[in-house]
């Protein structure tokens, strides 16, 4: 994967555009979220200056320093296994965290929103391959879980999250890409005061696919600044 920035985003740019149109959709409709794990600043900053608007990182520990080095110059998006104990470090920055998993996680960040009078904007993780390995609440549980979040008054649930197991082939993702959306599209069905709007599903190996079937976040990484040295 090339390291060229500016290229690599003009590419994903045109598959999302590519991709929106198959499925009858504006590409405007399609948030890239550049996920920032293991990236430096610098070339984080060489991304927003090509126009990404939206970050993501993985380990609430880097969000913390990248967000002294970078601030608002972004959006700032939680998108890894977040810990408990983690939750008050990202709060007063985070716009939208992707992964909640349990409702133990929903009551700290309530807890921790509360302190700083904010309202934080959550995506239910779903584990929707039903992997043991995986993070997240299982498909048949989340409109149940739905409605005991919704009683926290400084949570805003905004949608559903998922990552599936790494295919070779991205084709062999589209039936659980097409499972989550089935499960987004009957919230308001099932949770009437659940008023949804993001479904984050695909990466850089399967993120045209998550589009196809209805992704409006995707969440890109090496599609953007190459394979990176895994931090230890």
């Amino acid at each position: 994967m090339s390291e060229n920035i500016s290229e690599n985003i003009s590419k994903i740019r045109k598959k999302i555009s590519r991709a929106a149109l198959k499925s009858d959709r504006k590409p405007s409709d399609i948030k890239l979220i550049a996920a920032i794990k293991n990236v430096s600043p610098e070339k984080i900053m060489e991304a927003i200056d090509f126009g990404i608007t939206d970050l993501g990182e993985n380990r609430a520990q880097d969000a913390v320093v990248k967000f002294k080095e970078i601030g608002n110059l972004a959006r700032w998006h939680f998108i890894g296994h977040l810990q408990r104990n983690k939750v008050k470090y990202i709060i007063p920055f985070v716009e939208l965290i992707h992964s909640v998993d349990s409702l133990r996680l929903v009551r700290e960040i309530d807890k921790q929103a509360r302190k700083i009078e904010k309202v934080q904007r959550i995506l239910l993780e779903v584990n929707i391959s039903r992997e043991e390995s995986k993070f997240g609440f299982s498909p048949g549980e989340v409109y149940e879980k739905l409605k005991e979040i919704g009683k926290f008054k400084n949570v805003l649930v905004e949608g559903l999250m998922t990552i599936p197991p790494f295919m070779t082939e991205a084709e062999n993702s589209r039936n659980l890409f097409k499972k989550l959306k089935e499960i987004f599209d009957n919230i308001e069905q099932n949770v009437p005061d659940i008023k949804p709007s993001y479904l984050s599903m695909g990466m850089t190996n399967d993120f045209e696919v998550a589009i196809e079937e209805g992704a409006n976040m995707i969440r890109i990484g090496t599609g953007i600044f190459g394979f990176r040295e895994v931090k230890k």
